[in-house]
């Protein structure tokens, strides 16, 4: 029983720092674009802007054959 001494504040600190962080990511705007994200992982920004994709270089070292390694 003595337990709930210490425990009935620690839950209430803990409710109310989550409800204060709730509240001042409401305010910051936090919430504003939901789905900006979700779109912009779609854009392709790393091809260049005239449409023809980017020069690759060949990867250092010797050709791969295809098999593994374990």
């Amino acid at each position: 029983m003595n337990v709930l001494v210490y425990l009935l504040p620690l839950a209430l600190l803990l409710g109310l720092t989550g409800l204060f962080a709730f509240l001042w990511s409401l305010k910051t705007g936090q919430y504003d674009d939901l789905d900006g994200a979700a779109v912009r992982v779609l854009s392709d920004d790393d091809l260049p802007d005239h449409g023809s994709a980017p020069e690759r270089k060949s990867p250092s070292g010797p050709p791969r054959t295809g098999a593994s390694k374990p």
